[in-house]
Parts: C-alpha cells; sequence; structure tokens
C-alpha cells in the first residue's frame, strides 16, 4: 500500500520490478490511487486496486470496507510502503485477522538530524529503495536491486510524434518544476541552459510540467525556439510515459518527473536546493555526480528541509550556486 505522492510512489516501482522477477511464484496486488495505476501495468504478476478517497473507501468507515474488499483477494500479507494513518489503520486489522505485515521505517529520527540548523548529522541516509526491501524482507523475501531490469522503450504512437516530429538525434526531458519554490532551480538560469542546449539542431529539448501557470510558462520559452515543444498539457499521462521512456537524458528538480524517468531506465540529472540527495529521495540507479547540489560552504545549513517545505531565510537563493555550466557538463556526460 502507497497512496502518494507521484515521486514516492513512483519510487515503489523499481523494488516491485525486482521482487516479481526474484519471486516469480508471488502475486502483489498495490493499493494506490487509480491516476498511478500506469506505473504498473507493465510488471508481471502485479494486479492493481484502486484505493477511492472520494467516496466508498472515505474516512474511518471507508477504510473498514477498503479492509473488507482487500479480503475478498485472499491476501496473506501486507505490506505498509506509506507507513500514515490510513495506512496503519488498514495495516491493524489486517493484524488483528491473524495476516503478517510489516511497515516501512521512514527515518524520521535520522531526517531530522540531517536538517537540523545545529548539531547537523550530514550523512548518507538509507535509500527509500533499501526501506522497501527491509519490509519485504520482514515478510520473508530477500530482494536484490543490484542488477535491475527495465522496461523497454515504448514505441511511440502517432499522436506524440505528431507533437516531436522525427527530426532529432537526441531527446532531452526538463523538468523545471517542483511542488515547493525551495525546490525550484531559477528560471532565468533554467531558461539559460536552455537556451545553450538549443544551439545544437541535434537536440531536442521537451519541457514537462502540469498545472496552468506552469503550462504558460513552458510555452512562453518553447516559443522562441524550433527545437524546444512544450509537453505539459498535451498528452495524457500513459503518454508521458512512453515519452519519457524514449528519452536519452531527463533533467529534473527533486520531484517526480526524475523518478518517473528513472524507474524507466533513462539517465536523470537532479538540481537540488534545500533539499539533498541524503536523505535517500535520490532517483533510482542514478550515480551520485549526476546529483547537483547547492553550496554547502555558502549556505552551511543545508539540507534545511526533507521535502522542501521549510524556508529559511536568506537561503532563498541557494540553487544560484549549481552553475549552468555544471548541469550542461552533467548532460553531456549523459548523452
Amino acid at each position: 500500500m502507497r497512496l502518494s505522492a507521484m515521486g514516492d510512489v513512483a519510487m515503489t516501482v523499481p523494488v516491485l520490478r525486482a521482487f516479481v522477477k526474484q519471486h516469480p511464484d508471488i502475486k502483489i496486488t498495490v493499493i494506490s490511487r487509480p491516476f498511478f495505476k500506469p506505473f504498473f501495468e507493465t510488471i508481471p504478476n502485479i494486479g492493481f486496486f484502486a484505493f477511492d478517497d472520494k467516496e466508498r473507501h472515505k474516512g474511518f468507515l471507508g477504510l473498514l470496507r477498503l479492509f473488507a474488499d482487500l479480503k475478498q483477494l485472499k491476501i496473506d500479507a501486507f505490506a505498509d510502503l506509506h507507513n500514515v494513518l490510513r495506512s496503519k489503520v488498514v495495516r491493524t486489522l489486517f493484524a488483528l485477522s491473524g495476516k503478517k505485515v510489516a511497515a516501512v521505517d521512514k527515518g524520521r529520527a535520522e531526517k531530522k538530524a540531517l536538517t537540523a540548523a545545529e548539531n547537523k548529522v550530514f550523512k548518507q541516509l538509507p535509500t527509500m529503495f533499501e526501506r522497501h526491501t527491509k519490509v519485504f524482507e520482514q515478510l520473508g523475501f530477500d530482494i536484490d536491486l543490484s542488477n535491475p531490469n527495465f522496461p523497454d522503450k515504448a514505441v511511440l504512437t502517432d499522436d506524440i510524434k505528431a507533437i516531436i516530429g522525427d527530426n532529432h538525434q537526441k531527446l532531452i526531458g526538463i523538468a523545471p518544476f517542483a511542488q515547493y519554490d525551495s525546490k525550484v532551480y531559477p528560471l532565468d538560469l533554467m531558461e539559460e541552459v536552455i537556451a545553450k542546449l538549443a544551439k545544437k539542431s541535434s537536440n531536442k529539448i521537451l519541457l514537462f510540467g502540469g498545472g496552468k501557470r506552469e503550462i504558460e510558462i513552458l510555452e512562453s520559452i518553447s516559443a522562441s525556439y524550433d527545437n524546444v515543444i512544450t509537453i505539459a498539457g498535451k498528452i495524457k499521462f500513459q503518454q508521458e510515459l512512453e515519452l519519457i521512456s524514449n528519452l536519452d537524458v531527463m533533467l529534473s528538480m527533486d520531484s517526480g518527473n526524475a523518478h518517473i524517468a528513472a524507474l524507466l531506465g533513462v539517465k536523470v540529472v537532479t538540481l537540488w536546493g534545500a533539499t539533498h540527495p541524503f536523505a535517500g529521495f535520490s532517483p533510482f540507479n542514478q550515480p551520485l555526480e549526476n546529483a547537483l547540489v547547492s553550496d554547502r560552504n555558502l549556505f552551511p545549513k543545508l539540507p534545511t528541509s526533507i521535502y522542501g517545505n521549510k524556508r529559511v531565510e536568506g537561503y532563498e537563493d541557494a540553487m544560484r550556486t549549481i552553475s549552468v555550466d555544471s548541469i550542461l557538463s552533467a548532460l553531456s556526460n549523459c548523452i
């Protein structure tokens, strides 16, 4: 069970993909929001149960109905990869019914120490992928993530080809936004990155995002270039996954797009502001050198937040210490 957010749900995919390969006799049912179903559709031995928080599974009584619905699937063990109030209720009901249960340890104390303003303990914490594997270990299933397999590149539909065309050698995805401003690279610098990438006619730059404001910004940027295209708002989520699987590299903030690209086997360059890859949220199977972080010599309190939702006065420009040239160099190394 993992209900949200997009990036967190995406981070379960590499673990589940390894699980079904190494334990092919076990059937897994993923409980999550309907929107995330496409993440799991290409993985064998995985079923999907849609969590309906609007009606049937809303509130405490809804969780009782959820448990009743899940019991019909004759589940033998329950893996709680979310460990929030909702999942705890369902987990407890399974435990009371005699089923084996396990829950993810989010390492809250370790993360608090990592983001502390004083007496900071700056060290790499276990990744979420490692934390997820430990849940399955508690249920009796070892998982080895050292030799991951990824889905094949999707065959692009005519609808997508009509948007991006065929005249490209390198497809570079850029997702310049994140949920919180403290994780967003300054737009003027990102435009400089895009402008320099666009100078090569062999590059085709695809801009990803969501929401009216983001789409307007992306459209205003792409309008200046023949080989920069705004994807946001033009295709469905399933098609977006298919397109991302064909990228040569994705440039992303610490956000869901980084995890989506990584689970599809795409190389990812990430930019980090208030957050830091040491917290364990770096995208799957990506080298540490592809995670470009803000300068801790100039901003020693970094990371100041695990999720980017905490602002620290005077740290608004921390991401400006990530140079345009360093981003271009990292992208060049990937393609």
